[in-house]
C-alpha cells in the first residue's frame, strides 16, 4: 500500500531564552488504511507529532508528506486547503459551536469557501449520523446532547469531507467507559468500511492494544514501533 503520511528526519525545537527540542529526528510512514495508535508519557511529544502530521505545526527540521503532497513549501492557504480535503480531526475536547445545531457544526468543513452544502455531501452527513447512532440529535443545538452525542458529532465532522486520514488526540478522556469502547468500536468501522487511516494518540494502554500498530515516543524519540 502507499504511504499516506511520510515524516523524514523531523525535529521540533522551540525557540525561547532557552530553547527546547521536543522531537529529534523522527523517521516514520504510514500506509494507507492502517489503523495506528501513538502512546507516551505525558509531555513526550506525541500531541507535538500530531500537530506536525495534521499540519497544525510545523516542523523546525525535516519533511513531512501528506497524501503525496510535501508540505515544507506550501502557504497557510494551500495548507489549510490540504488540511480540509485530507485530514480530518477528533479532539478530547468536541469543539463544537453551542450556537448551531448538530448538523450545521457536522457541515462546517464543507462549507469552508462554499455558501450551500451539494446534495451528496446532506445525504453523506445523513448517513454518518445514521452510522454514528445519532440522528434524533442532528437538529439539536450541540449544547443540548450528551458527552458521548457531542463526541460523535465531532466525528461526524470529522468525516464529512471523506478524510484519507483521521488524527485523533485522546478522542475518549472525558467520556466513561461504555462510551470508549463505542467510539473505538466506530473508528474500527469507519477504518474496515472506508479505508480510512486512523492515528490515534492515547495514554490508555488497553485502547492501544486495540489498534494494528503501536509506537511509543518518550522524550522526543521513538522507542517503540509494532505491528501486529
Amino acid at each position: 500500500m502507499a504511504n499516506v503520511v511520510e515524516l523524514r528526519d523531523v525535529d521540533k525545537i522551540y525557540r525561547g531564552v532557552v530553547d527546547t527540542q521536543v522531537l529529534f529526528g523522527i523517521n516514520l510512514s504510514f500506509d494507507e488504511g492502517s489503523f495506528s495508535a501513538i502512546v507516551g508519557e505525558s509531555g513526550s511529544g506525541k500531541s507535538t507529532l500530531l500537530n506536525i502530521i495534521g499540519t497544525l505545526d510545523k516542523a523546525s527540521n525535516g519533511e513531512l508528506s501528506i497524501a503525496g503532497n510535501t508540505t515544507d513549501h506550501l502557504s497557510k492557504d494551500q495548507l489549510a486547503e490540504l488540511r480540509n480535503r485530507t485530514i480530518g480531526f477528533v479532539f478530547q475536547f468536541h469543539y463544537l459551536l453551542p450556537e448551531f445545531t448538530a448538523l450545521e457544526n457536522v457541515l462546517m468543513p464543507h462549507l469552508f469557501g462554499r455558501k450551500d452544502p451539494a446534495r451528496s455531501i446532506a445525504e453523506r452527513a445523513d448517513d454518518l449520523f445514521d452510522m454514528l447512532g445519532i440522528s434524533r440529535v442532528k437538529n439539536n443545538p450541540a449544547n443540548k446532547m450528551s458527552g458521548g452525542e457531542q463526541q460523535r458529532t465531532a466525528i461526524a465532522r470529522a468525516l464529512i469531507n471523506n478524510p484519507k486520514v483521521v488524527l485523533a488526540d485522546e478522542p475518549t478522556g472525558n467520556l466513561d467507559s461504555g462510551n470508549t469502547a463505542t467510539i473505538y468500536r466506530l473508528f474500527r468501522e469507519i477504518n474496515q468500511n472506508y479505508g480510512t487511516t486512523f492515528l490515534i494518540v492515547t495514554h490508555d494502554r488497553r485502547i492501544a492494544e486495540e489498534t494494528d500498530r503501536i509506537i511509543e515516543i518518550k522524550d522526543g524519540r521513538i522507542v517503540v514501533d509494532i505491528k501486529k
